[in-house]
């Protein structure tokens, strides 16, 4: 009589992978589907920009303050510029910015709050003091004030927005992160002898799929909307086009009082456009992975459905 001696693992298989249904979901959910449709169009354009538009887009092509047209489809600004131009060029510094924004912002957020979740005691306390100092300080203030003693540029912008952006992402992933410490699966491969760096990023970060990408939406939003909200106040550098300074120059030429609407509408809908596709495929990630967001066929949809 033989005995098969089976092998248990240390962990649940599914432990130590994401959920293979939430790319799944996320791709067959129609709220993502349109956004990700949305932001593959900005981002068609704002690589094609050279392409579709060459040279300056800021040169002057035509005649002041021409109303859309056949040869300029969104008019042109009060100088004489072509306002489409502007537009599609602007996609490239707007997008750059709320993307790497978001990835350092999340990024930053994600090694503050594993190593908090993770280590716990002083190393805990110590973070989650300078997490709360960044949250206590009043963003906009901050942000204004950064942007005006520091030397204009993209990366200026872009090191404004991290520094004030990363701690709200911090805060939700140690949140996260402290309730996977605590699972068996973890406590085992601690036990195993694993290296901490191992743990928290083989382990606990791939069950935080969700979260983090949530998160690191929500700080691409952050970045596009504040960027855009900076350069219109002037404080970010004027001589490189993107939606925010495109407001920034109608407002200064006085596109409002002339009812030149064709002017600042353009960059004003791309940024509510974008944000509006960002926040469908964040709602669809909460919609995937929280089971009460989704629809429940009832009977009698489930009848409609059979009879079609």
């Amino acid at each position: 009589m033989t005995t098969a001696i089976l092998k248990q693992p240390t962990q649940p298989i599914a432990a130590r992978k994401p959920n293979r249904s939430f790319v799944h979901g996320l791709i067959t959910n129609k709220k993502a589907l349109v956004g990700m449709i949305v932001m593959l169009v900005f981002i068609a354009l704002a690589l094609l920009a050279p392409v579709l538009f060459p040279g300056d887009p800021s040169r002057i092509t035509a005649m002041a303050s021409l109303e859309p047209s056949p040869e300029h489809w969104l008019g042109t600004t009060a100088k004489g510029q072509d306002v489409l131009a502007l537009t599609v060029h602007g996609s490239r510094s707007s997008l750059f910015v709320g993307l790497t924004v978001g990835f350092a912002s999340t990024f930053i957020g994600i090694l503050v709050g594993l190593a908090s979740a993770y280590f716990g005691k002083f190393i805990d306390e110590a973070l989650s003091l300078v997490t709360n100092v960044f949250l206590l300080l009043p963003g906009l203030p901050l942000l204004v004030i950064l942007a005006a003693f520091l030397p204009p540029g993209l990366g200026t912008v872009i090191l404004v927005l991290v520094v004030t952006g990363w701690a709200g992402s911090a805060r939700v992933l140690r949140s996260q992160a402290l309730s996977i410490r605590s699972k068996d699966f973890v406590a085992a491969a601690v036990v195993s002898g694993e290296r901490a760096g191992r743990i928290m990023f083989r382990e606990i970060l791939p069950n935080m799929a969700s979260i983090v990408m949530g998160t690191l939406l929500a700080c691409v939003i952050y970045g596009i909307g504040a960027q855009a909200g900076l350069e219109f106040l002037g404080l970010g550098d004027v001589s490189t086009v993107s939606w925010g300074n495109n407001l920034f120059w109608a407002g200064n030429e006085g596109a409002l009082l002339t009812g030149s609407w064709w002017v600042f509408v353009p960059s004003g809908v791309c940024i509510a456009l974008v944000a509006f596709a960002l926040a469908l495929i964040n709602y669809a990630v909460d919609e995937v992975t929280n089971p009460r967001l989704r629809k429940i066929k009832t009977p009698k949809t489930i009848e409609r459905s059979a009879a079609k």
